[in-house]
């Protein structure tokens, strides 16, 4: 035992320490800032696209669908990538992955054409889908199963810092240089993520990933335990994905908000996703029973959609309620992803590229469920949608538990 750990300190919490040096905190930076690239790639889009639609001569909602094209693809990708990964390994696709995403993001910022526009952001969203699910299985086959929630929820937080730092950062720079040069920063970012993961996955003979000798099925991937917590994914990127993408626009209409009155309260609420995030990771490393994680997350963050669109005295009122929607909205994430990456090492990257055309299907079911809710009910109708799925969620986590 080591000379400055108290001899009556509780083994398990000394075990924990130890357990903590050895996460690959290289890889785990590495990896952050990969979703943190993946995730810019679409979401940096938001503030230009009436700049796009005049440039392009297009109708603004025409340039939003662009949203739903990289997605879909996204989600093919990840699949076949995934299964690839691991019948030729993770570190072609976590290299090859960057590449292809910054020849696209260029190919965005050269089209002349919307058409040309569209084809570009549709490789550019496959491109994503080859690397950001393969990097998932990458950092849980690296680190102890004790550890993973902690691991994934620092590699999520990417996302989340997207949020708090891509986009106005993406709204600052694209004032001087436009949409077409902030597509060109996006594809420095991801030559940037390509060096990075090329420095971190290095690895000695040893140590090399066992590779398969033919691709695995999805059939052998997708067992019941495994399908129930991609449901439970799906239903908690849908709630998600109802917030992220009408929050603001719910704020603008319910107090009569600028757009630029609106950027504390998403940064208030990227804020509560980073938080949540990491404590997520915490907590399902930490206590025994993910799933109950997951599933009293998940209510919690339903009561709190339920109080958000149904309750607004003030603008503040619906900040704090955001972010406390968001917050344990996020403490669901790393329990349900270090479940779902407790599988067999040799189908992880088949799991893992499943997860992320889960995701895919999360956030289209977000805009679809969200547009039909504005349009019959309005924003008052978000509450019980939310809390719908949010129950939905937790329900699938709690059936059959083991």
């Amino acid at each position: 035992m080591p000379a400055d750990i108290p001899i009556s300190l509780p083994r398990r919490l000394v075990a924990r320490f130890a357990a903590t040096d050895r996460l690959p905190w290289a890889l785990l930076a590495a990896a952050c800032f990969t979703m943190f690239t993946v995730s810019c790639n679409g979401t940096t889009r938001a503030p230009f696209l009436l700049d796009m639609a005049r440039d392009l001569s297009v109708s603004v909602a025409l340039v939003a669908n662009l949203v739903a094209v990289s997605s879909i693809a996204w989600g093919i990708t990840s699949m076949f990538a995934g299964a690839g990964s691991d019948r030729w390994g993770r570190r072609p696709f976590l290299l090859g992955g960057p590449l292809a995403l910054a020849a696209a993001s260029a190919g965005v910022a050269n089209a002349g054409s919307f058409t040309s526009v569209a084809t570009w952001v549709t490789l550019a969203g496959g491109s994503c889908g080859l690397f950001s699910g393969v990097i998932f299985a990458e950092v849980s086959a690296r680190v102890p199963a004790t550890q993973q929630g902690r691991a994934l929820g620092w590699v999520m937080s990417g996302q989340s810092l997207t949020l708090l730092i891509g986009v106005p950062l993406a709204a600052w720079v694209g004032s001087w240089i436009g949409w077409r040069g902030v597509n060109f920063c996006i594809s420095g970012a991801a030559l940037i993520t390509m060096a990075s993961l090329f420095a971190v996955t290095a690895r000695r003979a040893d140590d090399t990933q066992a590779i398969g000798t033919r691709m695995p099925s999805l059939r052998t991937a997708m067992s019941r335990p495994v399908m129930r917590l991609l449901g439970m994914g799906i239903c908690e990127r849908i709630c998600y994905g109802l917030i992220a993408v009408y929050y603001a626009t719910f704020l603008q209409s319910t107090y009569a908000l600028s757009l630029d009155m609106v950027a504390l309260p998403l940064a208030v609420f990227a804020f509560g996703n980073i938080i949540g995030t990491v404590l997520g990771g915490q907590l399902a490393d930490r206590l025994s029973d993910r799933l109950a994680i997951f599933a009293a997350a998940m209510l919690a963050s339903g009561i709190a959609a339920i109080a958000l669109f149904g309750w607004q005295p003030d603008a503040q009122t619906s900040v704090a309620l955001g972010f406390g929607y968001v917050f344990f909205n996020a403490i669901a994430r790393p329990s349900m992803m270090a479940s779902l990456s407790n599988v067999p090492d040799h189908i992880r990257g088949t799991v893992m590229g499943l997860n992320v055309a889960a995701n895919s299907i999360g956030w289209l079911g977000a805009a679809a469920l969200g547009g039909w809710m504005i349009g019959s009910f309005g924003f008052v109708g978000f509450g019980p949608l939310t809390a719908a799925i949010a129950a939905i969620g937790a329900g699938l986590a709690l059936y059959r538990r083991h």
